[in-house]
C-alpha cells in the first residue's frame, strides 16, 4: 500500500519535502519578506474590493494593517464553487482567519487572504452543489458553467440566481434562516459581475468579520503584481517541471505515489487564448505551442506585458506565484494540496523563495440534533460512519439482540482456536506448517465476510423499516461522499440560523472533529 504523504506529514515526517509543523512556525514567524511592496499590494486589494463592492471597514482595517512593512499573511484558497461549494471550502477560510488571529501582533501584523481560484477553467467541479433540508430532501444545485473558460471571466447570469433562489424557495428550514440566508444570496449576486466574484462576496459575507480579505488573481491590478513573476518563470519554463519531476522521482523511490506529473516539454503555464479558452502552454526549443497554435517567446511576453491576467499559472506553479506576491507565514492547505506541496520545494527556490509552512487545514463534521442522538444511541462516530455505515449500524443492532457470533470478540476467539488446532496439527508433522497457517487464515477471514455480510443485512433490514441507515447517510454521506466534501456550508445557516458559523469561528486553529450544533 501506497504511503500516505499529508498522514504522514501531520504525524511529523516529511522533513526531505516539507518544513514540519513542531518547528515550522517558529522559523516562519523569525523571517521577514522585504522583497513585499506591501502598500502596492494592499492599494491592488483596495481596488479588487471597490469593484467588488466589499471595501466595508472590514477590509479597510486589514488593509490598513496588510501596508505595515512587517505584516505577514496566512493564506488559503479554493476553487470558486457554487454558492460556496462544499462546507471545507468555508472551513479552510474560517482556519486562515483563526491562525491569523493567534499569530497577530502590534508589530508584526497577521492578516487573512482566501485565494480565490477565479484562474481555474474546471466547470465540473465547482457548478454543483448539494444542501440537505429538515425533512432530509437532498437539493442539488447544478449551473451550467462554460467548460474550459476561467470562471473569473464568466459571467454571472440572471437564471442562476433563479435557480439559487428557487431551491431556498422549496428548502424545508426555519422561514427567518431562510430568508437571512436569501439576503447573503441576493446580495452577492445582484451585482453582477464573474462566477468568481458571487462566489467571493459569499465568502466575504461569511468571514470579513472574522478578519478575512478575498482575493482575485485575475483582477488588473492584482494580476500586474504577479507579472514579474510569470516573467522569470519564462526565462527558463521547464526548469519547474524538472523540479517537480525530480520531487516525483524521490518521493515514489520511497513509496509515496506523487500527485504532480509533468509531461516532456509541459511548462507550468496556462494562457488565455482569444477564444476565451485556458489553454497549457508547451515548449520545444523555442517554440511555445497550445493544442490550437504555436508562439514564439517574443509574443508570450506580449500576451504578458498587454494583459498579465491572460498568463496564468498551473497547480505546479501557483503556489509559488502566491506567495511572490503576498507576505506569506503560513498556507493553509487540505491534504490535497499537502501532497502537491511536497513536490514543489524546488519550483520556490527557481523564484528565490522559501516555501512557507503548510498548516493542515481545521476539519469539521457537523452534527444536528437527531443525528448526535443517533450515534450516540449506536456508541459510533460519525467518523465510524462514514468509513462503514452499514457495519457501525447493523453491529450496534446485533449489540441490542445479544448476538455475539458477530462481534470481533467471538471473531478473535474462532481465531485463537483455530491457532492452537493448527499449531498441533503443525507440530505433529512440520511439513504442513504452511498449509495450517493458510488454513487459518482462510476460515478466519471467511468467518469475518460472513459476520460483514450479516450485520449488512441486518442494518438494510432495519433501514426499510425506520429509515435510520439512509438517515445517516444523508447527513454524514451525501451523495456517497463525505459530508466536509459534499455538503453546503449553507445548509446549516438554513437549518440553525447563524450558530454554526459562530460554533466554527471559535474553534481553536486546525481543530479537528465532530461538532453537536444545538
Amino acid at each position: 500500500m501506497a504511503r500516505n504523504i499529508a498522514a504522514e506529514y501531520r504525524a511529523g515526517q516529511m522533513a526531505e519535502f516539507l518544513r514540519l509543523p513542531a518547528d515550522g512556525m517558529g522559523q516562519a514567524q523569525a523571517e521577514v519578506r522585504p522583497d513585499i511592496d506591501r502598500e502596492a499590494l494592499a492599494d491592488a486589494l483596495r481596488g479588487y474590493h471597490r469593484e467588488l463592492g466589499t471595501l466595508d471597514k472590514n477590509v479597510e482595517e486589514a488593509l490598513t494593517r496588510l501596508s505595515h512593512p512587517a505584516s505577514r499573511v496566512v493564506v488559503t484558497g479554493q476553487q470558486a464553487g457554487a454558492l460556496t461549494g462544499p462546507a471545507y471550502s468555508v472551513h479552510k477560510g474560517a482556519d486562515a482567519a483563526l491562525l491569523a488571529r493567534s499569530l497577530d501582533t502590534e508589530d508584526v501584523p497577521v492578516v487573512a487572504v482566501y485565494w480565490v481560484a477565479s484562474q481555474d477553467h474546471d466547470a465540473a467541479e465547482v457548478a454543483s452543489t448539494s444542501l440537505l433540508d429538515m425533512s432530509e430532501g437532498l437539493h442539488r444545485l447544478t449551473l451550467d458553467v462554460p467548460e474550459g473558460v476561467p470562471v473569473g471571466r464568466v459571467p454571472w447570469r440572471e437564471e442562476w440566481t433563479a435557480q439559487a433562489l428557487a431551491l431556498l424557495d422549496s428548502f424545508d428550514a426555519p422561514a427567518k434562516y431562510i430568508a437571512a440566508v436569501r439576503t447573503r444570496v441576493v446580495s452577492a449576486t445582484k451585482a453582477g459581475g464573474s462566477y468568481a466574484d458571487v462566489f467571493a462576496r459569499l465568502i466575504h459575507g461569511l468571514l470579513s468579520p472574522a478578519g478575512l480579505v478575498v482575493l482575485d488573481p485575475l483582477h488588473p491590478a492584482l494580476a500586474r503584481l504577479m507579472a514579474p513573476t510569470l516573467a522569470r518563470e519564462l526565462e527558463n519554463p521547464l526548469a519547474s517541471s524538472a523540479a517537480i519531476e525530480d520531487a516525483a522521482a524521490r518521493l515514489t523511490a520511497q513509496g509515496f505515489v506523487p500527485q504532480l506529473r509533468r509531461a516532456a516539454g509541459a511548462t507550468n503555464l496556462f494562457v488565455e487564448e482569444d477564444d476565451g479558452q485556458r489553454r497549457l502552454l508547451r515548449l520545444d526549443g523555442q517554440t511555445f505551442s497550445t493544442d490550437t497554435r504555436n508562439y514564439t517567446r517574443a509574443e508570450v511576453l506580449a500576451v504578458l506585458d498587454a494583459d498579465p491576467s491572460r498568463l496564468t499559472p498551473a497547480a505546479g506553479l501557483r503556489p509559488a506565484v502566491q506567495d511572490a506576491l503576498l507576505p506569506t507565514l503560513a498556507f493553509v492547505v487540505g491534504p490535497g494540496e499537502i501532497a502537491y506541496g511536497a513536490q514543489l520545494r524546488g519550483v520556490y527556490e527557481l523564484h528565490g523563495l522559501k516555501q512557507p509552512l503548510l498548516w493542515p487545514r481545521l476539519s469539521v463534521t457537523w452534527l444536528e440534533p437527531n443525528v448526535a442522538r443517533l450515534l450516540r444511541r449506536l456508541g459510533a462516530t460519525a467518523a465510524e460512519v462514514q468509513a462503514d455505515p452499514e457495519g457501525v449500524l447493523g453491529r450496534a443492532l446485533a449489540h441490542e439482540r445479544g448476538a455475539e457470533a458477530v462481534t470481533s470478540e467471538k471473531l478473535a476467539e474462532i481465531d485463537a482456536q483455530l491457532r492452537a488446532v493448527m499449531d498441533e496439527i503443525a507440530a505433529l508433522d512440520p511439513t504442513l506448517v504452511g498449509a495450517a497457517e493458510r488454513t487459518r487464515q482462510r476460515v478466519t477471514a471467511r468467518v469475518g465476510r460472513l459476520q460483514g455480510q450479516a450485520v449488512r443485512a441486518l442494518a438494510r433490514q432495519e433501514d426499510d423499516r425506520s429509515g435510520q441507515l439512509g438517515r445517516l447517510k444523508a447527513h454524514l454521506l451525501p451523495n456517497g461522499t463525505p459530508q466536509e466534501r459534499e455538503m453546503n456550508f449553507l445548509t446549516f445557516l438554513l437549518k440553525h440560523g447563524e450558530k454554526p458559523l459562530e460554533l466554527l469561528l471559535a474553534l481553536e486553529p486546525g481543530w479537528r472533529g465532530e461538532i453537536e450544533i444545538p
